[in-house]
This record gives structure tokens, C-alpha cells and sequence, in this order.
């Protein structure tokens, strides 16, 4: 009796066993990314899309957008902008809409006083400059270089503390801007900031706001820009590996004192680098 209660139990514990390793397995399978998705306004979507064979085309608001096989199926990466609005939005698979959803999100404010009205209000010559700057910066946000796969998993280019979170609603000396399309990390003046991942330099430049900058376009879409840089030691067109100094941290461009401002970007809009941090902190 004792043994057939052994036994029993035994088989009751397996069976629990099989039940956790087949539910670990399931949860597995529905997020086989590297990050946990956050669909909302400056987030990421994972949306499943239909198709045979090779990667589907797939576009957001004009734009292409990533895509993924997984045990499941194939599964479009999208990028949301922080001007999304919430609810229902759709991205396009051989001319079909496929809808997902936007969830809501309110991001708080910061106030900033800088001394340099300039960087508040510009003046139209400053504004002329911009206007060439945008220019450059424009086609950069959506380069997809040929041979690139991003691994969608980044190492915090630079150590420091976070002291401007994405998405902060911005008000520079009273005036309210646009909201803040990337992360700030405090670090010291010279400080070496690293490629979080493997990419190719798509641009490089002394920027009005960004000051001393660097565009790495990762592959399919995905692109990072460094801004502030007291030194830029990367050229356009060089292809880095994971790790590799492309500059130091500076104050250039409009900045209130020394750190890294990282800008992350899917389908041409930028949302916060934070998601594909994940064990890299």
C-alpha cells in the first residue's frame, strides 16, 4: 500500500513536470523575440502576418517594416511613433490591412532652462541650417543596408545613470517642445560610447541640436543616433562590430551638461531604446 501511494505520487509529479515544460515551452513560442513588446505610442508591436516561404512585405504608414520567423509563423516588428494614437492601426501585407492595437500611455514632463536662448527659439538663419541638417538626417533614419540582420538585444552604449527617460514631454525655458526621442545617460566629458550592436555608420556630423552625432543603421530599418559627442571617431560608411568606440561623450548641440543622448529607430519612427535593453542594462 505504501508503494502503490509511492507510485502514484511519482506519476502525479511527472505529470506536473510535463505540464510546467510544455507551458514553458508555449510561452516560449509566443514571444521568440528578445524583448518583451510594448504597443504603444514611442513602443513596439509584434503583429503575426500570413505567409508561405520567404519573409512577407510589409509596410506601416508607408514605411517597411521588420520582419521575424518563429515556431508559429511569421510575425511583423513595428516601430510606433509617439505621435500615434490610440486604438485601432494597421500595417499592410500584399495590399491587405492587418490591424493591431495601440494602447494608451502618458509620459511625464520635464522642465529644462538652457542659457543659450538660440537653442530655444533659433534664429532664421539658425533655422536655415536646421532645415539642411533635416535634410541629411531624413533619409538616414530609414537606411536598410544590404547584409545587415539586427539581433534586436543592445548593450547600453555608455555607463551612466538615466537622467531623461523617452518620451518625456519636454518644456525648454518655459516653452513646450517636442517630446524627448531618446534615452539620456549621465556620463563624464570623454567618456568612450560603444556601438550596442553590430551596424554600419550612416552618417556622421556637427548638428544644431545634436551637436557632434552618429547614425548606425543595424539592418532592416533599425537605426541608432548618438548625439552630443565632444569627439566623433567613426566615418561614414565604416562597419562596426558590437562594442567598438565610434566617440566620447560631450555637451554639444543643445545640452545642459555632459551625457549621451541614444536615439533608437524601426520603420522611421523612434521609440524607446529601453525594449532592447533586456539583460543588457
Amino acid at each position: 500500500m505504501p508503494m502503490t501511494c509511492c507510485l502514484i505520487h511519482r506519476c502525479h509529479l511527472v505529470r506536473l513536470i510535463a505540464t510546467a515544460a510544455s507551458t514553458a515551452m508555449i510561452g516560449a513560442v509566443s514571444n521568440p523575440l528578445p524583448f518583451k513588446p510594448s504597443p504603444v505610442p514611442g513602443g513596439v508591436a509584434i503583429v503575426p502576418v500570413q505567409a508561405r516561404g520567404q519573409a512577407p512585405a510589409v509596410a506601416y504608414h508607408g514605411e517597411p517594416v521588420l520582419t521575424r520567423r518563429t515556431a508559429r509563423g511569421w510575425v511583423a516588428v513595428v516601430g510606433i511613433p509617439l505621435s500615434a494614437v490610440p486604438g485601432h492601426d494597421a500595417i499592410e501585407v500584399a495590399g491587405q490591412k492587418v490591424l493591431f492595437t495601440v494602447r494608451p500611455k502618458r509620459y511625464p514632463e520635464q522642465r529644462l532652462h538652457l542659457d543659450n536662448q538660440r537653442q530655444v527659439n533659433p534664429t532664421p538663419e539658425d533655422e536655415a541650417r536646421i532645415a539642411k541638417e533635416q535634410a541629411l538626417l531624413g533619409p538616414a533614419w530609414k537606411a536598410w543596408p544590404q547584409g545587415f540582420k539586427p539581433t534586436l538585444s543592445f548593450h547600453r552604449p555608455t555607463p551612466g545613470a538615466l537622467t531623461s527617460s523617452f518620451g518625456l514631454r519636454r518644456v525648454f525655458n518655459g516653452e513646450a517642445r517636442a517630446p524627448h526621442s531618446g534615452l539620456d545617460i549621465k556620463a563624464p566629458a570623454g567618456q568612450a560610447v560603444r556601438a550596442p550592436a553590430a551596424g554600419v555608420v550612416e552618417l556622421t556630423g556637427d548638428f544644431f541640436f545634436s551637436g557632434g552625432t552618429v547614425m548606425l543603421a543595424h539592418g532592416e530599418g533599425v537605426v541608432s543616433l548618438f548625439a552630443h559627442l565632444s569627439k566623433v571617431t567613426v566615418t561614414q560608411g565604416q562597419v562596426l562590430r558590437a562594442g567598438e568606440v565610434l566617440g566620447e561623450v560631450g555637451r554639444t548641440g543643445r545640452a545642459t551638461g555632459p551625457h549621451l543622448h541614444w536615439s533608437l529607430s524601426l520603420n522611421n519612427a523612434r521609440v524607446d531604446p529601453r525594449i532592447f535593453l533586456g539583460s543588457h542594462p
